[in-house]
């Protein structure tokens, strides 16, 4: 049954699946005396160059407002031994002149940084703080993105008695950056809260191996109160009583329904959740049961504050702030 659900939303995914291109030539737009280069991959790069893209626009006019050349090209043609300015999208950088930009979990929210590794950005290290005066702002910003995101799965809100466990890939390793194996996270819930129903429900755009399949298909049939499906976020967060994952953006999906999270593994999102790098295994699921943080202000303070909003009229100012303290001569 397992394998025949996810196979059929394999399927699903590689129906939407663009056949190969040629690689193009770069293109350079010229302003000025130094260079500043887009590698971005094919799709995006195209839609930058033509000046579709709202938020590589901005970064762009900020480039071109310092009097700086705009060169695009595809990542492919990156080389270790570049040393001018530089921009690639969800890749690491060559040097200390290279920023990579990356979506915060939902357009129109971005972050500039120096890693394509989320727990290693500014705002996973920053702490969190809503002043008092921005209480009212941050409430409007939440209750506006509730809705803009979230409007008809809000309206059916509850606890249902079950723990949501969003899957995401390599199910049977553990990498660097997370405390367990995905596997033996689900294991973990599953002794941690022996009370509750445990549902996991396997990423749509994740590849998994027949190793990993059979592990899961094995663990659900010794485990009655577990049961494994294909994607379902949205019921599943409006009816959780809480979310269990290694450091999936679904977790942060969870804010918007206000529901708790306990996280395995690290990454930026992590101030209001119960961790299990700070708190143990046991003790991050004591804590979640009667977690009730600043989901509002949080929300907020990480979006708002803490990112760029490329839909904001100040959004070019904050990009130029963004890269002057990375180094950039904007």
């Amino acid at each position: 049954m397992l394998v025949a659900l996810y196979e059929a939303g394999c399927d699903a995914a590689q129906a939407f699946a663009l056949p190969g291109r040629k690689e193009p030539p770069s293109v350079t737009i010229m302003s000025g005396n130094s260079t500043a280069t887009f590698y971005l991959p094919d799709g995006l790069r195209e839609s930058a160059e033509a000046g579709e893209h709202n938020f590589i626009g901005k970064i762009e006019a900020v480039v071109r407002a310092a009097d700086m050349d705009v060169t695009f090209r595809p990542p492919s043609q990156a080389r270790a031994g570049d040393k001018g300015f530089s921009l690639f999208h969800m890749q690491n950088p060559l040097n200390d002149r290279g920023v990579t930009i990356r979506r915060a979990y939902f357009y129109p929210f971005w972050q500039i940084e120096r890693s394509n590794q989320r727990w290693d950005w500014d705002v996973a290290r920053a702490r969190f703080q809503v002043q008092p005066e921005d209480r009212q702002d941050a409430q409007n910003f939440y209750k506006f993105w509730q809705k803009r995101l979230f409007q008809e799965p809000l309206r059916d809100v509850g606890r249902d008695g079950f723990v949501y466990v969003p899957l995401q890939g390599r199910l049977l390793e553990q990498r660097s950056f997370q405390e367990c194996s995905p596997m033996r996270m689900l294991q973990h819930v599953l002794d941690s809260d022996p009370a509750k129903r445990v549902i996991a429900a396997l990423h749509p755009k994740e590849h998994y191996g027949p190793d990993e399949i059979s592990a899961l298909e094995a663990l659900e049939s010794k485990v009655d109160r577990l049961e494994i499906r294909l994607g379902d976020m949205e019921p599943l967060l409006a009816h959780c009583d809480y979310i269990v994952t290694q450091n999936s953006g679904v977790a942060f999906s969870g804010f918007f329904f206000g529901k708790p999270s306990v996280l395995f593994a690290k990454i930026d999102f992590h101030h209001i959740t119960a961790n299990v790098s700070d708190l143990g295994v046991q003790g991050a699921f004591d804590a979640i049961g009667d977690h009730d943080p600043d989901y509002a202000g949080y929300v907020w303070w990480f979006l708002q504050q803490m990112s760029v909003n490329a839909g904001r009229p100040e959004a070019e100012d904050k990009i130029r702030n963004r890269l002057s303290a990375l180094g950039w001569p904007v």
